[in-house]
């Protein structure tokens, strides 16, 4: 018995040694990033495209989307989340980071000091994106103003609040792969990078497992509203009819083919993507017509 209970204990310890090292973060290469310099000008356009304002600008501050004050809740399965204050503030914002911190917390979910964001951050998407796009956002967050309000800390339930667990679900769920491929054209290739990348459709219109892992298998078919009332409608399949055209319209003018104005938290993401030349909405939209095939 006294063997079998030796044995028990250092199977848990080389188990529990196992999952320590598969959960760690794992921040982009520093040589990677050595020679990124950002552009505020570039930057505008992802900041855009990347929706920021829409989970990031206070409850209060609908008025002025260069604000990042944050205290927006999200409801969700595991507990609230609360967006962060992300605005350009040295104390209580990023106005401390640098890009490389920057880079590592949009594409790989790791703070600045070396523990793990929750995947209500979306760099599930982000993690796509190109470095040099993330360096650009970068440059031009740090020329937004700057608020000095406190984050608030989340409300999860446990064991959703080991952060340190986070990282299992990263090495299960956190892929660079893009979902769809095959032959796509020259503007769908853009809309993916758009779509799948910077403004994390996904995230929303795609139903989820219980681990909040993204089913790619049923890609853009619509999913529960996290906050547990109606339903994020699909994007893609057969309850959904819209032509190019119409999604690009969308996307421009904040209309549905049966002129309807948008409404929710969509509106804000149609507020942002509307800033985007019209080249890039008709990409998005040539992309989700094909991922909807």
């Amino acid at each position: 018995m006294r063997k079998l209970l030796i044995g028990v204990a250092i199977l848990g310890v080389v188990i529990g040694a196992a999952l320590w090292v598969i959960s760690a973060p794992r921040p982009v290469e520093s040589a990677a990033l050595a020679s990124l310099t950002g552009d505020p000008a570039a930057g505008e356009a992802v900041y855009h495209a990347a929706g920021c304002a829409s989970c990031h600008i206070g409850p209060e501050r609908e008025a002025d989307p260069t604000i990042l004050s944050g205290g927006r809740e999200f409801a969700s399965d595991f507990g609230t989340f609360v967006a962060p204050n992300i605005s350009p503030d040295p104390d209580h914002g990023i106005g401390d980071w640098s890009a490389e911190q920057f880079i590592n917390a949009v594409m790989r979910g790791v703070s600045p000091e070396g523990a793990h964001y929750y995947p209500a951050f979306p760099y599930g998407s982000y993690i796509r994106a190109d470095p040099q796009d993330i360096a650009d956002l970068y440059a031009y967050m740090m020329t937004l103003p700057a608020d000095a309000t406190p984050s608030q800390p989340h409300d999860l339930r446990f064991p959703f609040n080991i952060r340190r667990s986070v990282g299992l679900w990263k090495a299960m769920f956190l892929s660079e792969d893009w979902v769809v491929t095959g032959d796509l054209s020259a503007e769908e290739e853009r809309g993916r990078y758009l779509s799948e990348a910077l403004s994390h459709c996904a995230e929303c219109h795609t139903p989820r497992n219980a681990l909040g892992g993204l089913d790619h298998g049923r890609w853009f078919l619509g999913a529960p509203n996290p906050s547990g009332t109606g339903r994020i409608p699909p994007i893609a399949g057969d309850d959904f009819d819209w032509t190019v055209f119409d999604i690009s319209a969308y996307l421009e003018s904040g209309l549905t083919p049966d002129f309807d104005v948008v409404g929710g938290s969509m509106a804000q993401v149609v507020r942002s993507l509307q800033r985007l030349d019209k080249s890039e909405l008709d990409a998005i939209a040539a992309y989700i017509s094909r991922a909807g095939q």
